[in-house]
């Protein structure tokens, strides 16, 4: 019994011993990408020899440390104690190769990984592009930025944009956080807009309660929409409408602006309630309009460009940010041509200044009087007529004070003096009429057509001449 019980006690001690070495021999068994502490055992030309804790020495090849530098390698002494990744645990030969370059981007993977799991923030290099994103060097590992996780990008940007403000990106610091890390796959997936998101929330917060309408501040051009530009103040997006980047008129941004253009602007609105920012170019400029009776006089005549034909008349550019109106009638033509069947946008013409409105950046140009000379015949027509009317008027004036000046003894005669203004009243009236009815259709027309039409030309000719506030 006692030799039978001793016999089963050893072999269970051997088993457990056996299965303890066994253990201990899958513990120590190398695995690729693991890092291991080893022991320089020799050094060689082809490489060095490290002892890992295996049965057998791993071999660190020699163009893996022409990367690390003639420095580093120099200064490796047999005995020393280093870090080593495993790259291949058995190759073809049945050697253990080991790397030193290696480590550093193993070390990268647990520092991304760490990132990933905490929701920290990384600065990074952007190195190149393709169509969907950015590539950027994350230490020792290629990183990926997607388009849609690039902060300057929106859904409505178009491709050709997008591509150039991901080009202009290259070789910028940006900062990034971590949203996806798969090493099996060399996957890591970075995003600059949950990177800034925070940033930019406090900032934008920090810039609505200390801005002011009247500042001026530096911006850069985020994206141009159809309506404006959106500025980045640097934390936050203020917008400058379309009708806020030019004294000239401008039919898109793109125009006069560029993504990611470095630009001088003016705060002309804070909406701190619904976080907007309104912006101007424009009122940093000179504008046109404050000394155009310094450049141009009633009678002179111009040359310009038909920018644009409406049916109450013709805009013409007389020089950059300034047009003038031909209305419909000072055209050289029959009063009931329209003016789209006599001028075209693009065409030159030549006109007389009759009208000139600094206040309102209003400029009134003419066709008719250029060819007509100095006075239109209708005019001279009204001027003998209005002579006549005023020396009428003189006499019948003279008639009513000879009557006043009659000396009466005792009663007043109000009736004599009141049919004197009768009478000349009623001479007023007639030759009024009369010179009213020598003129029954230009004049007449002309006025019809403007007061029915003054509300439309008002609106067309603000979108034209937008005035400043």
């Amino acid at each position: 019994m006692t030799l039978q019980s001793d016999q089963i006690a050893s072999e269970d001690f051997e088993e457990a011993d056996w299965t303890r070495l066994l253990d201990e021999y899958d513990y120590a068994r190398p695995q690729r990408g693991e890092l291991r502490d080893g022991l320089i055992m020799q050094i060689e030309e082809n490489g060095v020899l490290v002892s890992i804790g295996t049965k057998r020495e791993g071999i660190i090849p020699s163009q893996d440390l022409r990367q690390m530098g003639d420095e580093f390698v120099s200064g490796l002494r047999v005995g020393e104690s280093i870090q080593v990744y495993v790259q291949d645990p058995e190759n073809r030969d049945g050697d253990l190769i080991l790397s030193l370059t290696m480590v550093q981007v193993a070390r990268d993977w647990e520092e991304a990984a760490r990132l990933f799991q905490e929701g920290g923030v990384v600065q990074c290099k952007v190195v190149g592009f393709n169509k969907g994103g950015l590539l950027v060097q994350f230490n020792r590992i290629r990183g990926f930025v997607p388009a849609s996780q690039v902060a300057q990008l929106h859904g409505r940007t178009a491709a050709e944009e997008r591509q150039q403000a991901l080009q202009r990106m290259v070789n910028q610091e940006i900062p990034l956080k971590v949203i996806e890390v798969d090493r099996d796959r060399n996957r890591l997936v970075l995003s600059e807009r949950s990177a800034t998101q925070e940033w930019r929330k406090a900032q934008k917060q920090r810039l609505l309660t200390e801005l002011q309408p009247g500042d001026e501040l530096s911006g850069r051009v985020n994206q141009l929409t159809n309506f404006g530009a959106f500025i980045d103040l640097g934390g936050a997006d203020g917008l400058a409408h379309i009708s806020e980047l030019s004294w000239q008129r401008v039919n898109h941004p793109r125009e006069v602006l560029s993504p990611g253009q470095e630009v001088k602007v003016l705060v002309v609105e804070i909406d701190r309630d619904r976080e907007r920012i309104g912006l101007s170019l424009r009122r940093l400029q000179p504008n046109p309009w404050d000394t155009i009776d310094q450049r141009y006089s009633l009678g002179q005549v111009i040359s310009g460009p038909v920018t644009n034909v409406t049916p109450f008349g013709a805009f013409v550019q007389i020089e950059e940010a300034v047009e003038g109106l031909i209305h419909a009638s000072e055209l050289d033509v029959d009063p009931q041509t329209q003016p789209r069947d006599v001028l075209q946008p693009g065409q030159m013409v030549t006109a007389k200044v009759i009208s000139l409105d600094r206040q309102r950046q209003r400029m009134g140009l003419s066709l008719r009087r250029v060819t007509e000379g100095e006075r239109d015949p209708d005019e001279e027509d009204d001027t003998s007529t209005a002579t006549d009317l005023i020396d009428t008027l003189a006499e019948l004036t003279d008639a009513s004070d000879t009557v006043q000046s009659v000396e009466q003894p005792s009663v007043e005669q109000p009736s004599v003096v009141a049919d004197t203004e009768d009478v000349l009243q009623a001479e007023s009236d007639t030759l009024v009429d009369a010179d009213t009815n020598s003129h029954p259709s230009d004049d007449n027309d002309d006025v019809v057509e403007s007061v029915s039409t003054s509300e439309q030309e008002d609106a067309l000719l603000d979108r034209h001449t937008p005035v400043a506030e």
